[in-house]
């Protein structure tokens, strides 16, 4: 669909609009220079203007959330469910085979019975610009592949992976739980899945697939265990003090050792195209990357260790961020559309 040629807006469609996902995704699309919000769908919420849940959206949009969902009047829906709820909702409704969808469930993200594209264009820029169906990466998941790819494709991950990430608030949802609420976050911080949280499925497939074959095996280790033959990925997540962004750090063993210039270079390389991904040669800090589409990578390497660094905006590049920039190239128009945001200068 060429929108700049014909002058027809992408009409869109969100379902589970009432969530941070949502209220993000309505944030970026009613800005978006080649789209139409045809519906946001919110049962609870229906005929309620939307900026009477996303407070923030007051002044900029007078769209009001809908029970309806009339699927033959858009070109693309987003599902933005929680987890499991994507692939519950198709079994009970069918949408047009013409529309498309973009998932960011976590329901599709593996390889199935199923037509749906990993959405990571780092890697698969070609495929998600033919695709149908769309399933958008985890959050997680995207700043840590993000940090492991050009190491992948080059075969230097021949050991096990140690990985430390820190995510905001917001990666817990808009429901309250029992480590969300401020008086238990503010001036605190903890584990949580430790070496379990289900992203590990994802970052799992996308390095085995760019590995060369005569490199170990990445293990899947939430099917396989521990003793099963290869390396693993050793994450341990930590829930953070403040509301958005992940900040990740990942030690990786070399066979041997390089010098610093040399993985830089091949940072830089893997990197060289990529609309929204940056390898930095100075240390970085979270608050380059909040409120933005960016990620930014930096290396320094010890010896046989590498110590990547690597960090999103956990809502933007970790989830709509990156659903608008599949969205951009499955439609065929500027990558960047509607994601030209700016990070706060300090």
């Amino acid at each position: 669909m060429d929108t700049q040629n014909n002058n027809k807006k992408i009409a869109v469609g969100i379902l589970g609009a009432a969530g941070y996902t949502g209220g993000e995704l309505i944030r970026l699309l009613i800005n978006h220079p080649e789209v139409e919000i045809v519906f946001a769908n919110s049962e609870s919420n229906a005929g309620n203007k939307v900026y009477d849940v996303h407070e923030g959206l007051i002044g900029e949009t007078e769209l009001e959330f809908t029970s309806e969902m009339p699927f033959d009047k858009v070109d693309v829906v987003f599902f933005c469910f929680g987890h499991g709820k994507s692939e519950a909702f198709l079994k009970e409704h069918t949408i047009p085979a013409n529309v498309k969808i973009i998932d960011l469930a976590q329901d599709f993200r593996i390889k199935g019975n199923h037509d749906y594209v990993y959405g990571l264009p780092e890697v698969r820029r070609s495929e998600i610009a033919q695709c149908q169906h769309l399933a958008n990466p985890g959050c997680f998941a995207t700043c840590i592949q993000l940090g492991l790819l050009p190491l992948a494709k080059a075969g230097l991950l021949t050991h096990d992976i140690a990985v430390n990430a820190i995510t905001g608030s917001t990666g817990a949802g808009q429901k309250p739980g029992a480590t969300t609420h401020f008086s238990w976050r503010s001036n605190n911080f903890s584990v949580y899945k430790l070496f379990t949280h289900q992203h590990l499925h994802e970052i799992t497939q996308t390095l085995n697939e760019l590995r060369p074959e005569n490199t170990p095996r990445v293990i899947d280790t939430l099917d396989e265990g521990y003793n099963a033959d290869g390396i693993t990925v050793d994450f341990i997540p930590y829930r953070g003090d403040f509301a958005r962004g992940i900040f990740c750090t990942e030690v990786i063993t070399l066979d041997s050792a390089k010098n610093a210039d040399e993985i830089a270079i091949l940072y830089k390389e893997y990197y060289k195209d990529a609309a929204f991904t940056h390898y930095s040669d100075k240390a970085l800090d979270l608050k380059q990357v909040v409120n933005t589409n960016k990620a930014l990578v930096h290396t320094e390497v010890f010896g046989r260790k590498v110590v990547v660094t690597s960090m999103i905006d956990n809502l933007l590049k970790g989830a709509v961020g990156q659903a608008v920039q599949n969205m951009n190239i499955m439609f065929g128009i500027d990558e960047k559309a509607g994601l030209k945001l700016k990070a706060a200068a300090f």
